[in-house]
Order: structure tokens, then sequence, then C-alpha cells
């Protein structure tokens, strides 16, 4: 058998540990939203808690990967060779499908990923035989595809999309009726039972879904399931008993649940989901195998339809694997605050945008709450109101409480559970996400501000779902047909472009580079906020700087290349300080133990900082456009006022960014007259630069440039001096001792 074969089970291993880095950055959301959501513990204890879930799960994993095996396809119908290029066709899809997903910090479906990459794949190896067969039509490829999994797939994302957001939406009104943000008055009281539930749904859907492959077959499991009210009832009536003691010790019952569920959540995720990860390749193995066995590469791949049980020490590896990933993956984080983000109480950090379809959405949600209203009488909505009035009673500041991270763990387990158990094709992610959407929509989470953009948000993670089965099966049929035809060479090209986007994605991101500017750690006090904020004022003055200059000399040598880079960067600025200024209702309200002084300061210099990016954005933009559109450049007369400008500019910004560095503002009055000065310049050149208008002397593209970068420099200037000011006040405040 040739060499090449042996290369291919080497790089499916490869892509295998590369599925599991990828797929637990992606699932890592399904169990922690809820702990990290609610700052039920220290981010060490969760991911520990987690961990050991996760290890757990590959333990107790029955290795059960009929799904890559014989899910999609009829391997009897296809040859060694055939297999082994659909499955490298599935695992260069996939893995960079899901890359592509969590660098956009969008959560998805591993299984739909994997489903619809087979699927893909395997259409592209059966075209190759029916080609190559005189006595074969297209209307044989049924022959070949299983394609009911696929629809079963389509119909369990409609039906888990629907159910999640309703019943998240539903039980959260109840219990925040129940409940209301007060919750410690009455939880001492009925607490006991309400985590007693949580607790046996949570189990349940250990025993059905994350313990399922282990327990079945057992006495217990199938009394369980004959039985299954009365082994709810009693598993309930126990649970409270035990929390209820616990309350009595004083032990925080809401945080031991949400843990638990945790837990149980990351011990399906490995014990159900490690299929999506490595289930490919180690079929790709055992084809392998057998073809090796018989010596023969042109062997059908009937053996895969026979069962093998799974590699204990292979599963172990995969989980620590998926534990390192886990504590390390800053992609992870990011799909995280996804979620968080469009779940949370309160204004968010992160803004979605809005669309024709959200907007519409929200104007028929006002008119229906209106049509309510009126039938519902007055005094019974101001009842209804008072429920749901916002109280941090924990204290924490937390995205939202424990009460509704219970609420949707309980929810996830009990769908996710009754869905296995009746054999539906529920999506974990589907279900987890979407009932934090409907829970938040029912805490009142989605007010006026905000739920335009965050109904967008939802709707952009929704629309993603659907195109991950579309687009993992047009990217593995390509790959598939590739590989299929194009042999070795393609085999070698499509490997070094898959390393190259992996090892790009995963250690030369944007996402993980750091500059000053993103240095921001998470600020709990007045202090520690006003400390970042000074710290980024430096930091993005010393780089607007640098962009202003650097730009002013590309445009002047048109260098392209170098203008995109501006471009970029300083899009990046503008970025941060709108995100800073999206930030600072949540800010003030951190502040608020200060004086009103400092919180005065802190909308100047935020609002400063914003305007000091957004004309530098004004002014990089249309230079890039006008050099990148070969328009003609500046004449000798524009050149030369422009370098003059520059210089100017230059000399002020040093002078106001060794202030903020120093603290020493005592040249103040010095950068006053240096910017009135260059004002005086700028007026002149406008006024040069109308009298070359009038008598043609200048081209019409060049000239609105040029009037652009002298009215956006001005503006640049003024607002770097007021917060210069600003900034000055602050600290003679600071000093003088006022608090």
């Amino acid at each position: 058998m040739s060499v090449m074969y042996t290369v291919i089970v080497a790089v499916l291993g490869v892509l295998a540990v590369s599925g599991l880095f990828v797929g637990v950055t992606n699932d890592a959301v399904n169990f922690l939203n809820s702990a990290i959501g609610s700052k039920v513990a220290r981010m060490r204890t969760i991911l520990i808690i987690a961990s050991i879930g996760i290890v757990v799960g590959t333990v107790t994993s029955t290795g059960m990967m009929e799904v890559a095996r014989n899910g999609m396809f009829h391997p009897e119908l296809f040859t060694f060779h055939e297999v082994m290029m659909l499955y490298l066709g599935v695992m260069f899809a996939n893995v960079i499908l899901l890359d592509l997903y969590n660098s956009l910090g969008l959560p998805t479906s591993t299984t739909v990923s994997l489903i619809f990459c087979l699927l893909g794949s395997a259409i592209a190896v059966s075209v190759y035989k029916i080609s190559g067969n005189d006595g074969l039509t297209m209307a044989d490829l049924g022959h070949y595809i299983n394609a009911d999994r696929a629809m079963g797939i389509i119909s369990g994302i409609l039906l888990s999309v629907v159910l999640a957001f309703a019943f998240g939406t539903l039980l959260m009104y109840l219990s925040r009726l129940i409940f209301t943000f007060r919750y410690k008055a009455i939880f001492s009281r009925w607490g006991a039972l309400w985590c007693g539930l949580s607790l046996t749904a949570i189990l349940y859907f250990t025993l059905f879904k994350g313990l399922k492959g282990v327990m079945k077959g057992s006495e217990v499991y199938a009394w369980i399931n004959d039985n299954i009210w009365v082994s709810m009832i009693g598993i309930w009536a126990v649970s409270s008993l035990i929390f209820f003691l616990l309350s009595r010790a004083r032990v925080n019952t809401l945080k031991v649940t949400i843990l638990a569920g945790t837990f149980a959540l990351a011990l399906a995720f490995a014990g159900n989901d490690l299929v999506n990860f490595i289930g490919v390749p180690i079929a790709g193995y055992d084809a392998f195998q057998l073809a090796r066995e018989a010596g023969d590469s042109n062997i059908l791949m009937g053996g895969l339809n026979e069962s093998v049980p799974a590699n204990v020490l292979l599963l172990v590896l995969a989980g620590l694997i998926m534990v390192v990933t886990l504590w390390t993956s800053k992609k992870a984080m990011k799909v995280t605050e996804t979620e968080i983000s469009l779940a949370t109480q309160g204004e968010t950090e992160r803004e979605f945008g809005s669309s024709a379809v959200s907007r519409a959405l929200v104007r028929g949600a006002i008119l229906t709450s209106n049509a309510v209203n009126k039938i519902i009488p007055e005094r019974m909505r101001e009842k209804i109101a008072k429920r749901f009035e916002f109280a941090d009673v924990e204290n924490t500041g937390a995205p939202y409480d424990m009460i509704r991270a219970t609420l949707n763990l309980t929810v996830s387990a009990i769908l996710i559970a009754v869905g296995t158990s009746l054999k539906l094709p529920l999506s974990t992610t589907y279900v987890t996400f979407m009932v934090a959407m409907g829970s938040s929509l029912a805490d009142k989470a989605w007010g006026r501000e905000s739920a335009v953009y965050r109904i967008s948000g939802v709707l952009t993670v929704v629309t993603g779902w659907f195109v991950t089965g579309l687009g993992g099966f047009v990217i593995a049929l390509a790959i598939g047909l590739a590989l299929i035809y194009g042999g070795t060479v393609a085999f070698i090209i499509i490997t070094v472009l898959c390393c190259y986007m992996l090892v790009k994605g995963n250690f030369f991101s944007k996402h993980n580079k750091k500059t000053g500017a993103e240095t921001e750690v998470e600020a709990e006090t007045g202090d520690d906020i006003l400390y970042n904020l000074t710290q980024e004022v430096c930091a993005t003055m010393e780089r607007a700087t640098s962009v202003y200059d650097r730009t002013l000399l590309a445009v002047l040598k048109e260098n392209r290349k170098v203008l995109r880079e501006m471009v970029r960067e300083s899009n990046d600025l503008f970025q941060q300080s709108r995100k800073r200024k999206y930030s600072l209702l949540p800010t003030l309200r951190k502040l608020q133990q200060g004086d009103v002084y400092t919180s005065h300061y802190y909308v100047q210099v935020v609002d400063y900082l914003n305007e000091v990016t957004k004309a530098l954005v004004h002014i990089t933009a249309p230079a890039y456009q006008h050099i990148d559109n070969n328009h003609e450049g500046f004449t000798k007369e524009q050149t030369e006022d422009l370098r003059h400008i520059n210089d100017e500019v230059e000399k002020i910004y040093r002078q106001v960014n060794h202030m903020l560095q120093t603290g020493d503002f005592l040249e103040l009055n010095m950068v006053l007259e240096m910017r009135d000065r260059l004002f005086e310049t700028i007026a002149d050149a406008i006024q040069s630069e109308v009298s070359r208008i009038n008598h043609h002397q200048s081209n019409t593209k060049a000239s609105v440039l040029y009037l652009t970068i002298l009215s956006e420099t001005k503006n640049m200037v003024l607002q770097s001096r007021n917060l210069l000011k600003s900034q000055r006040y602050f600290l003679d405040h600071k000093h003088g001792g006022a608090v």
C-alpha cells in the first residue's frame, strides 16, 4: 500500500487535534456562560469544575462513531481510497468552517458542521464514482448518500430554536414573577424546592444525555426509564431536603446548583460531541487498518458498518487536549462574550448595529405590548411591573443574577434530555443559546434602548447557524472534488493552505495581538477605572500621532500599501474609543461612589478621545480611497502646505504626549499658542487653495481631499487640546484633595 495513505492518516491525526481545539473553543459557550454570566465563582473555579466534567465525559464516552463511519453515506459502496479522500475533505472543511466562526465570535453547532461536511464530501466522491461508470447517472446519487439524516438535522434546528426560546421566555417570566430581583426573602422559604427541581432536571439530563452510553443496558437505567415520574419525584424530594439542610448551614444553594449544571453540561458535551471532533480521523484510521490487513487499497469499506469499541487511551488524550484548550483559548472567551453581551441586564458594551428586520420586530412588540396593556387592569400591571424592578441584591455587578443562571441551565438540561430520549436531533448549542436569549427577554434585559441591537445580534447568530450547514456543505464539496480529482498535488496544496489558515488564525490573528490601548483590564473601583482611562489616553494619542504623520507622508508619496495599513489602524483606534463610549453608563455607575466632578471628567475625556479618533478616520479613509482610485496627486503648492502643517502638528502632539505621560501641564499655554498658530496656517492654506481653485490651478478630487485633511486636522488638534485641558483640571482637582 502506498506510503501516501500513511501520510494521510497522520494528517487526519493532526486535524483531529486541531478539531478538538477549534471545537472546544466553539462549544465552551454551552456550559460556561451561565456560571460566568452570574459570576457564581472565580473563573478558575468554574474552569476546574468544567474540566472535571470534560474528563469524566470523555472517559465514560461510549466512543460511538457511527455518524462518521456510516451516518451520511454507505461505506460498502466506496473503496478505501475514496473513503480516505472523503474523510480528508470533511476534516479540512470542518476545521476551517469552525475556526472562521470562532474568529467572528459566533457560536455554532459542531454537529451541524460535521453532518453537512460529511454530506458535501460524500456527494463529491459519489459524483466521482458516477462519472467514472457509464452505467450510472446522477439519478443514482441517492444510492450512495443517506440524505434523511441531513433533513433530520435541519428540522432539529428549527425545532430547537423555537422551543428553546419559547420555554426560556415563559419559564423565566414565571420565575421572576415568583422571586423578583429581590429574591432573598422568598428564596429562604421556597429556595430548597426550587433548587431541588433544578438539580432533578440536571441529573435527568446527565443520566439520559451525558451518561447514556455507560448507563444504557443497566438495570438501574431501565428501572428509571420505566418509572420516570416516580424516579424524578423521588430525586426532587431528596434534593430538596439536601438543599434545605445546606441553606440552614448558610450554604448558597444557587451556587451549588449552577456549578452542578456546569459540570453536567461539560460532561455531556465531552461524552456526546466528541464524535464531532475525532470521529472522522478515527474512522479514517479504522479504514486504514482494514485496507492494510487486506493488503488492497481498492477494497470496499463495508467493514466500517461494524461497531468498534473506542480506544480508552485515545479518549483520555482527547479529554486532556480539550481541558488544555478550555484553559488557554482566547477565542473561547470571545465566543462566550457574544452570548453574555446579548443577555446582560442593562446596557451592553458590545454594539451589534440594527437592521430593518430588528426594527420591525421591536415596533411590532411595542404595539403588541400596548394592546395587551389595554386589556390588563392598571393595578395588576403595576403589581407585575414591581416584580420586574431590577436590583443587584447580589452586589456582584454580574451581567445577570443567579436566578436566571439557574433557570438557563435547568431549561436547557430538560429540553436536551427530553429531545435525546425522544430521538429528536436537537443541538446543544442552539438550545443553550436560545434559552439564554429567551430568559433575557423575559427578564426585561431587552429594553427599548438596546432591544433593536440585541435582536440584530441574535438574528446574526441564528442566520449563521443555517449558513453553517450550507457553508460546510459547499466547502466540503469543493475540497472533496479537488482531492478526488487532483490526487497527490491537490492533497499537498490543500494541506498547506489549511495549516496556514489555522496557524495564522490562532497565533497571528488580530484578535491575539495586544496594543497599548488594548491592555485595559476589567476595573471594579473608581481609581482603577480612571487609571486605565489615563493609560488608554496616553497610548491612543501616541498611536494617533504616528498614524497621522504616516498618513500624510504616504499620501504625498502615493503609497497605497501604507495608507491601507493606516486605515486599519485608525479604524481600530476608533472602535476602541467607541466601545469605551458605549460602556459609559455602566462605568458611571461604578464611579457613583466618587464625586460628581470625577464622573464629569470621565464623560469629557471619553467624548474628546472619541472625537480625536473619528477625525483621524475621516483623514485616512479619503486619503486611501483617493490613491486607491489612482486619482492625480497633490500639486507642489499643496504638498508644501501639508508638509508644513504636518511639522506643526507633530510639534503640538509631541508636547501633548509629553504632558499626558508626565502629568506636568506647565506648558499648556504654550500648546494653546501653538494651536492658534496652526489654525492660522490652516486658514491661510484654505485661502490659498480657494484662490487656486478660482484660477483653475487644482483638480477637483485633489482639492476635496486637501480641504478634508485641513478641516479634520483642525478638528483633531482642537479636541486633543480640550482633552489635555480636561486631564489637567482633573489632576489638579485630585491633588487638591477633593473627593
